[in-house]
């Protein structure tokens, strides 16, 4: 088999080899040459020690990365490529990283630490390919497989429980049944790792083709992370605009939405305040405010999983107005606006139809003519510039001062302006907006 390794790697790995030593590109470079992806990196496994890369690259940029564990990094051109001794690991204390790693000079002792066979394969142009642990059968069986003993490999280092999880989504594998049983087995583990560790995994999993197979196969797994998502799954829902559970329409949902970060997470929260909502009155269920209690739950989680304050107020937005466009016109719709702004309008639409995707086949017929008149009006407003805003107002917080308002008057002055405009009362002109204010009750207080 032949790798098309990058010239700098090959660059990497000839020096090496002239100097004596061993070295292959390694991992998931591996993995995404013989799958035909592009890789996102390119790392190096060599017998050389730290000190000796540095010696054989002396006259180049390298950076100390991680000494103690064998790592340097190596700058091509702006580009970093890790290189990183052959080394064996002591024990995981902390179930993150190794309390002391032992270097030695076979490839094999390598690769046996790492944690799925898929990313235990290395190469170079002169031996080839070097797979010990059948990585190259998994990916043509498409399986996720640990390297050695599951339980092993989860103990060292839980979050590999939510990589396996990962890759079987970004990929759409299975995961093999002793990886798999040992996953369940072990998945309080998580619990001992960071939250932002957590996070990386867990968007990179939402993202998937697979998510959704992968977390109902994996849901105990998912609520240790998670566990307000524990009363959602079984729940149902005795509503005619559902055939699901509230666990199974989230998962639907999430497998209708695009595989963006921000619309895969709130599909993954958007109902996620339902069981607390739940009444059951006349032979129907309903949810009454569930949209506001989902809200409260994600910012809880999202926060919980230290995302950025960006993806939170997004999410969260998002969460809260998930229901919005099924019950409001053209001037509710430019409220909204005020209240979300355009770009996520238009990411609502996206969270509507998924959501719309996980409801009773039979009633989506009607919430996809709203959902196309919701899109005309967003089309409409932002071809013709309407005005859906205070900044976007005709007059501004100098003409308030100029009627003798001050303070929170001339905020509530502006939105009893903005509201005018959007109910048709006047238009967004300049005199005809200061006449209608002088002429409010808001005035002659």
């Amino acid at each position: 088999m032949k790798i098309n390794m990058p010239e700098p790697v090959k660059q990497i790995i000839s020096r090496l080899s002239a100097s004596g030593y061993e070295a292959y590109a390694v991992g998931g470079c591996i993995r995404d040459s013989i799958t035909g992806a592009v890789p996102n990196d390119w790392d190096i496994c060599t017998s050389a020690l730290p000190e000796q890369v540095e010696a054989v690259f002396s006259d180049m940029h390298i950076i100390e990365t991680g000494l103690q564990h064998g790592t340097v990094t190596l700058m091509i051109n702006h580009v970093g490529y890790e290189i990183t001794t052959y080394r064996t690991e002591g024990t995981y204390s902390d179930r993150r990283k190794p309390d002391y790693v032992s270097f030695v000079t076979d490839l094999r002792e390598d690769v046996n630490r790492r944690d799925f066979t898929i990313n235990a394969m290395a190469y170079n142009d002169e031996n080839g390919l070097r797979d010990y642990f059948g990585g190259t059968e998994d990916l043509k069986a498409r399986i996720i497989r640990c390297v050695g003993t599951a339980d092993e490999r989860f103990n060292e280092d839980a979050l590999r429980i939510l990589r396996a999880m990962r890759f079987a989504a970004a990929f759409d594998f299975e995961i093999e049944e002793k990886t798999a049983l040992a996953m369940h087995r072990n998945r309080e583990l998580l619990s001992y790792v960071s939250m932002e560790r957590i996070a990386v995994e867990l968007l990179k999993l939402l993202k998937g083709s697979g998510a959704a197979r992968i977390l109902r196969e994996f849901s105990d797994i998912l609520a240790v992370v998670i566990p307000e998502i524990t009363p959602c799954i079984g729940f149902e829902q005795h509503s005619k605009w559902h055939c699901y559970d509230v666990w199974e329409h989230t998962l639907h949902a999430i497998d209708a939405a695009e595989p963006g970060e921000l619309i895969r997470l709130t599909m993954l929260l958007h109902d996620i305040g339902k069981p607390e909502c739940y009444t059951y009155t006349d032979g129907e269920g309903h949810f009454y405010d569930h949209a506001n209690a989902s809200e409260r739950i994600a910012k809880t989680v999202l926060k919980r999983l230290k995302l950025s304050n960006e993806i939170i107020g997004t999410v969260c937005a998002l969460v809260k107005h998930h229901d919005a466009y099924g019950q409001i016109g053209e001037k509710g719709i430019k409220r909204l606006l005020n209240r979300i702004g355009m770009k996520n309008a238009r990411r609502l639409l996206m969270v509507t139809y998924a959501d719309m995707c996980g409801q009773a086949p039979e009633k989506r017929m009607l919430k996809e003519e709203k959902l196309e008149y919701v899109r005309t009006v967003l089309d409409k407003i932002e071809e013709n510039n309407e005005c859906v805003n205070v900044k976007s107002l005709a007059v501004n917080g100098r003409d308030m001062i100029s009627l003798g308002l001050k303070g929170r008057e001339i905020g509530d002055a502006l939105n009893l302006a903005l509201n005018a405009v959007i109910d048709e009362k006047v238009k967004n002109e300049k005199t005809a907006l200061m006449e209608y204010l002088t002429n409010t009750e808001l005035r002659k207080h």
